[in-house]
């Protein structure tokens, strides 16, 4: 089809709606000689099958359809003009879409339930059904699926009222901006395919995401994966390592989960939470006045955990003079409390982790190597988020449904524009800053969906993120760091003296002081 023709076309759509014939004749109008020779001839329905327009009929660079790209989303046209149906639905071909008629809401009914149409677009004054009721059975079959509604001016208050009711948006007769009703039709299907995304996801999760609480189908969790499952049967300790936020607890309680020990207590201590003056008492309990302030007996945790499992969270962390000691609770299988005078075998599986290297800190007296020896039989690496950008997604969907029910929410998912923000972040607090940001688009969310608006500044903006300086120790003086941290607060001020001096908690003066003695005129 020509644009010659495509104008032709509309000219003669325009005089063959009924509506427009009354008016013409009540005005004294007729159709053109030519459109009426062609519709006595042809008919519209005849008219419009001969042309058989192609998904893009006009000249690359003209008319409203330049770069549509075909697309076979299925459009149900419900109105009771035949002239309007048969307008809507070329142009909606036109425009790469299957399109459907149904001249009143009884055949419309029966086309959605039989075709599943992806966009209704229904006039809203019919005869006998009227487009609110249609509407009414369409958001109850399908509470997601984009209804746009037609009307004739002196219906809008009632369109205003169906859109409260659900209906994604209307467009007035005659029916003329196509540029609005294309842009409904685009933003309909991008939120259409964004659900078809969260579900996806959602199955991914459920079939192929991981094991227990674990999330992820990359490489580097495909291995941590089988390393769990292979070693979870098997009784030995093992030594998990990863920054902090990783998931260390998490893995921990995995291989608790997938053992033969499952049904017995999972029993976690952190030894850098502890007071070095309670630490020995909470590892191995104490018996009642053994110390000011035991009133009571009180088991330790490898009491508590007997039959189960105990993780020692920041191994690392605990006092070297304790280390020798678990050392001998772990070798001979049995612990005495604190002032007690006998001791108790128990039945426990050691799992250590820490967010340091323990090479390192075996270096830096932080960490015995013969206590690192014992509890390192599997060592178990767990990789930072920022290496395996390409479980994002899947995290995200994960605890968006996991917030939803804790917070009696129904966010479908994040728009392609939050997820690239999402995963262009460098993540510092690996997973746990991602669950944390997660809650909060999910609390802050304006609608189904998490946009960018949602998402935390520094997640938005590269230049609001925190930036680390790393200086040599040895190498760099007190003068040189001041300088080159006055220097970087001030850029990353945007150069507000004002703002980078109440960053670093010194007064303004200060600044100017200090640029001042570097030579440096602002």
């Amino acid at each position: 089809m020509s644009l010659i023709q495509y104008r032709l076309w509309r000219y003669l759509t325009l005089w063959d709606s009924p509506s427009l014939w009354d008016r013409a004749a009540r005005s004294g109008r007729t159709a053109s000689p030519l459109g009426r020779s062609l519709k006595k001839r042809l008919g519209f329905a005849g008219f419009v099958k001969s042309w058989n327009p192609s998904p893009c009929p006009l000249p690359k660079g003209e008319g409203i359809l330049t770069g549509v790209t075909a697309r076979k989303r299925k459009i149900l046209v419900v109105d009771d003009d035949p002239g309007i149906r048969a307008s809507l639905a070329v142009m909606l071909h036109s425009w790469g879409f299957e399109p459907l008629q149904a001249c009143d809401a009884p055949e419309a009914a029966t086309m959605v339930e039989h075709e599943d149409p992806d966009i209704v677009i229904s006039d809203v004054v019919m005869p006998e059904t009227s487009g609110l009721e249609l509407l009414k059975k369409l958001k109850s079959g399908d509470p997601h699926r984009p209804v746009l509604l037609i009307t004739a001016q002196g219906s809008i208050d009632m369109a205003v009222e169906a859109m409260k009711q659900g209906a994604r948006d209307f467009l007035t007769k005659p029916l003329t901006d196509f540029p609005k009703l294309k842009s409904l039709l685009d933003d309909a299907e991008r939120e259409i395919e964004l659900r078809r995304k969260a579900k996806r996801l959602t199955t991914r999760i459920e079939v192929e995401a991981g094991s227990g609480e674990f999330v992820g189908t990359s490489k580097a969790m495909r291995e941590v994966f089988a390393l769990i499952e292979s070693v979870a049967e098997r009784d030995v300790p093992v030594m998990i390592t990863g920054e902090s936020g990783t998931g260390k607890e998490v893995a921990a309680r995995t291989i608790h989960r997938l053992s033969r020990r499952e049904g017995k207590p999972f029993v976690a201590i952190n030894a850098a939470a502890i007071p070095e003056s309670l630490i020995e008492s909470e590892l191995f309990g104490h018996e009642r006045g053994s110390f000011t302030g035991a009133v009571a007996t009180r088991q330790g945790v490898f009491e508590q955990a007997n039959g189960g499992t105990l993780l020692i969270d920041e191994i690392a962390e605990m006092p070297m003079s304790l280390q020798p000691k678990l050392l001998r609770v772990l070798a001979d299988g049995r612990v005495r409390r604190l002032g007690g005078n006998y001791e108790f075998e128990f039945d426990v599986r050691v799992l250590a982790s820490t967010n340091r290297d323990p090479t390192k800190a075996i270096e830096e007296a932080r960490l015995r190597e013969d206590l690192y020896y014992r509890l390192n039989v599997v060592p178990l690496s767990l990789p930072p988020l920022r290496a395996r950008a390409e479980d994002i997604p899947l995290l995200v969907q994960h605890f968006i449904n996991e917030f939803n029910v804790k917070h009696r929410l129904q966010i479908m998912g994040a728009t392609d524009e939050a997820m690239a923000m999402l995963r262009a972040y460098p993540w510092p607090g690996n997973v746990r800053e991602l669950r944390n940001i997660t809650e909060r688009s999910v609390v802050l969310a304006k609608g189904e969906w998490i946009e960018e608006n949602a998402l935390p500044p520094y997640v938005r903006s590269p230049a609001l993120r925190a930036e680390k300086l790393v200086f040599s120790v040895g190498e760099t003086t007190v003068a040189e760091a001041e300088r080159e941290l006055i220097l970087r607060t001030l850029e990353h001020a945007g150069k507000n003296k004002a703002e980078a001096a109440r960053q670093l908690g010194v007064d303004v003066k200060t600044i100017y002081n200090k640029l001042k003695a570097y030579g440096i005129e602002e």
